[in-house]
């Protein structure tokens, strides 16, 4: 079974491909009416910490250091981690964030993370 995962900024169009569209952010995006979002679950929880996402405030130079806390965070998180696991079992998932830079983003570390647990129990 092919798992597809993919990784959309949330003011994209959403597209049929996208199938689950999952929020994974822990603030609700700037200027989305959320009678206007396709979003079909928002799992805030996964997202960075507070305390992450505000240390880290999408300077590039913080980036590596980003990445390994928030990976620690996504350790704790299991039970998230999991949903989306689930959820990309089922069908086509894509998971979407606000920030400007997606390269940077934790939903591309996130995206990843699932991406390496899909492949160790293929």
């Amino acid at each position: 079974m092919s798992c597809k995962i993919g990784v959309k900024r949330v003011y994209e169009p959403p597209a049929a491909a996208d199938g689950m569209r999952v929020l994974v952010d822990r603030l609700w995006p700037r200027g989305l009416r959320k009678d206007a979002a396709s979003i079909d679950l928002w799992l805030k929880e996964v997202a960075p910490s507070a305390a992450l996402r505000k240390w880290y405030g999408h300077e590039p130079e913080r980036w590596p250091e980003f990445r390994k806390r928030y990976e620690a965070e996504l350790d704790a998180r299991q039970a998230d981690v999991e949903t989306l696991l689930r959820l990309a079992r089922e069908g086509p998932l894509t998971l979407l964030y606000a920030a400007r830079d997606g390269e940077r983003s934790n939903a591309e570390v996130l995206w990843e993370r699932l991406e390496q647990r899909l492949a160790r129990r293929s």
